[in-house]
């Protein structure tokens, strides 16, 4: 019994110690089930809900009017990130698709219109719906989440049919900073994050500790460097579509000193943001998010020979505030709880149960085996314990009693004889019986 007790002692408190070495380290990876949607809608800047109009957008039909025009509008951003291939026990290749949609307009009037979308291979028109789309695919380290530069390409156009993926997306290189995930363990410092739209790492500053639907998240906020949007070629190795734009002067109401209503204006899209997201540190899942999202056309010639209207004119291409929707936040912070869970309960109380266990088996087998050699000890102490011989090799002796009353034959020549023992021959006062039938059996003497 105690050797018994000693081995599963033994084991429980290797388990206990494997356990957090070599068990915890492969669940502390991405998972190749990863499924995040989020959900994000444009809010007033400072967080609430209540404005329909929040956001401003660039009318896109106005390149064909007399005048440059802006819509106040309400905007979804939607995003859904899954496991593709390439994906091992290394690395894990996200996708992630992406789009804006106009949900409503208001034009200067205060008309009000709720643009559709047109179905996919359908002809779109400037009137459309659909504001921006694209495919982000990046592949990351499993245990750390970083980029490792295998797969790295923002896809900008559908694939036309026959065609390659490759043909209608262009290469994302110099990729670090985190995006759909944190590493494992996050510290309350600086990280890197990678912006999408301006194809760009930005320093995530840690900012506080916010408690979200019962989870501790640390809160990073990212400046995003103004970057203009024309020099980020599209898959043909030119500018984007509509990140470059030559209008009249009028047409854009730019006037003043130096500038005439007819003088061709050249401006390029720039942008610029700032993100915030809320992460769970334990297991680096982003919890909420929510950008100011500032895009903007801007004259690329800021030099002192351009007219100063010119270098200090800006309109609004798209402003805007997503932030993620309350049902996005809820299903995050339940994922991240999951996880937390389940890494505490592995990492941390499995292998002090285990530990305990071990330890407690561990000093019964002790007591129980020292307690048995103590009293084999004391035995041995003792010497070695009488024994009844057996019946056979016992020794016969003779019981000395008194003599017999007087008047009393002896017994001593027969046990049986004994005066309590002996049986009084009875008379019954009858003649024998006649035995002449069988006294001719009696043993006949020898003939001589």
């Amino acid at each position: 019994m105690p050797a018994l007790l000693a081995f599963f002692g033994a084991a429980f408190l290797a388990v206990a110690l494997a356990i957090p070495l070599y068990l915890v380290p492969t669940l502390k990876v991405v998972p190749l089930d990863l499924d995040i949607t989020s959900d994000a809608t444009t809010v007033a800047a400072d967080g609430s809900t209540g404005d329909r109009f929040p956001a401003v957008i660039f009318d896109r039909c106005s390149v064909s009017e007399d005048r440059a025009r802006t819509f106040e509008a309400h905007l979804t951003q939607q995003r859904r990130s899954v496991i593709v291939e390439p994906s091992d026990s290394r690395q894990a290749t996200l996708q992630s698709a992406q789009t804006v949609l106009i949900d409503r307009l208001r034009d200067a009037d205060g008309q009000e219109t709720e643009p559709t979308v047109a179905a996919a291979g359908e002809t779109r028109t400037c009137k459309d719906g659909l504001l921006t789309a694209s495919i982000d695919r990046v592949s990351v380290n499993r245990k750390t989440s970083v980029p490792n530069g295998a797969v790295s390409s923002l896809q900008l156009e559908a694939v036309p049919p026959g065609g390659n993926v490759n043909d209608v997306s262009v290469a994302l290189d110099n990729r670090k900073g985190f995006q759909y995930k944190f590493g494992f363990d996050v510290q309350q410092r600086d990280y890197l994050y990678y912006d999408l739209n301006t194809r760009q790492d930005c320093t995530a500053k840690f900012q506080d500790e916010v408690e979200i639907k019962g989870i501790k998240t640390l809160h990073f906020a990212c400046d995003v460097p103004e970057k203009d949007l024309s020099s980020l070629p599209n898959a043909q190795g030119e500018a984007a579509l509509g990140t470059m734009l030559t209008m009249p002067a009028k047409w854009w109401g730019i006037s003043g000193q130096g500038v005439r209503p007819n003088d061709p204006i050249t401006m390029h899209r720039h942008a610029a943001a700032v993100r915030h997201v809320y992460v769970e540190p334990i297991t680096g899942t982003i919890v909420d998010g929510r950008e100011d999202q500032h895009q903007y056309f801007k004259s690329p010639d800021q030099s002192e020979s351009n007219p100063e209207v010119v270098r200090n004119f800006r309109m609004d291409a798209l402003k805007g505030t997503f932030k993620w929707a309350d049902g996005i936040v809820t299903k995050q912070a339940d994922t991240a709880s999951g996880y937390v869970t389940q890494l505490k309960l592995l990492g941390f109380w499995l292998p002090i149960v285990l530990g305990v266990l071990g330890v407690i088996m561990l000093a019964l087998a002790a007591f129980m085996f020292f307690r048995g050699r103590r009293d084999d000890a004391a035995v041995a102490t003792a010497g070695p314990a009488a024994t009844a011989p057996a019946a056979d090799d016992r020794r016969t002796s003779m019981i000395k009693r008194d003599g017999p009353a007087a008047g009393t034959a002896s017994s001593a020549g027969n046990p049986w004889e004994r005066p309590t023992e002996q049986i009084p021959k009875v008379d019954g006062g009858e003649p024998p019986a006649d035995d002449s039938s069988t006294r001719s059996f009696r043993k006949q003497p020898p003939p001589e």
